[in-house]
């Protein structure tokens, strides 16, 4: 008997974000978290940035933190800290940023590790073509458990956040660029926020030639917008119906935006001291 989807409907919303806007990332993520609990609807958030370097809250114990942010503005990245553990990712116009809202009830509540595959499973969807492994490969940048990668070598990491209503599961895709360059810039981050001195924090010593972009994994020229289509696609194979209307509409709510504002002034104060 064919698995069912956990939902039928699947709220959609698309925000190309500007440099000014960086902090807007994780302060919708969390506000939309709020909102998929409280509405009990599934909702796919899809977002860029300008060239980025999103900081993870253990990468303010670097030793030399202030060196390694001025060798990313010499590489032409900004910066900031998101407000969850882990590590550095890149973010530029290459790379497409995937966050999948669930409603979590007593009838559907999701484990860890669940939520992990349903994002893998969606990405193989969208790829059926490639060979998708999930493993940490340990000397990527913000290696984790589920990174996914082709012949050993990370195109996505995924990360959870989880709330008594609802989780979403988010994933970077490096769908094309200069994957090589991503990754030296952070290995030079590290390096020199390093300084020499002892790592007890476990920072990666990354290998840019550890990760690639789907682009080249494919061996074809993609766009991030084909990407986004082959994700939708996949959903609506399932019999998923995609709306792009109402979510748009909840956002501008006076309801959505308090908790949005919110969200994004503790995104603001998480920025202090670095």
């Amino acid at each position: 008997m064919e698995k069912q989807p956990l939902f039928s409907n699947l709220q959609i919303i698309d925000t190309p974000l500007k440099q000014a806007e960086k902090l807007a990332a994780f302060g919708m993520t969390n506000a939309l978290l709020d909102l998929s609990g409280n509405t009990n609807q599934a909702i796919l958030h899809f977002w860029t940035l300008p060239p980025t370097l999103i900081l993870g809250l253990k990468d303010r114990h670097l030793p030399e933190l202030q060196s390694a942010l001025k060798i990313v503005s010499d590489h032409g990245y900004d910066h900031f800290i998101r407000n969850s553990g882990g590590l550095a990712v890149v973010s530029d116009g290459g790379v497409l940023n995937v966050s999948l809202f669930i409603p979590q009830t007593d009838s559907h509540h999701l484990s860890v590790n669940d939520g992990y595959e349903l994002m893998k499973s969606l990405i193989q969807q969208t790829f059926p073509m490639l060979a998708i492994e999930s493993y940490e490969v340990t000397h990527s940048y913000c290696p984790g458990d589920y990174d996914l990668s082709v012949n050993g070598r990370k195109f996505a990491g995924i990360s959870q956040r989880r709330s008594t209503q609802a989780l979403v599961v988010m994933a970077y895709l490096s769908v094309l660029g200069d994957q090589d360059f991503r990754g030296a810039m952070v290995h030079d981050f590290y390096d020199t926020g390093l300084a020499g001195q002892p790592n007890e924090w476990d920072f990666p010593d990354v290998w840019p030639d550890s990760m690639i972009n789907v682009e080249e994994a494919m061996n074809q020229s993609l766009s991030l917008d084909q990407v986004k289509a082959a994700m939708l696609a996949a959903y609506q194979q399932q019999g998923i119906r995609l709306d792009r209307h109402t979510l748009m509409t909840s956002t501008q709510t006076p309801e959505f935006q308090k908790v949005y504002n919110k969200e994004l002034a503790k995104m603001q104060k998480r920025q202090l001291g670095i």
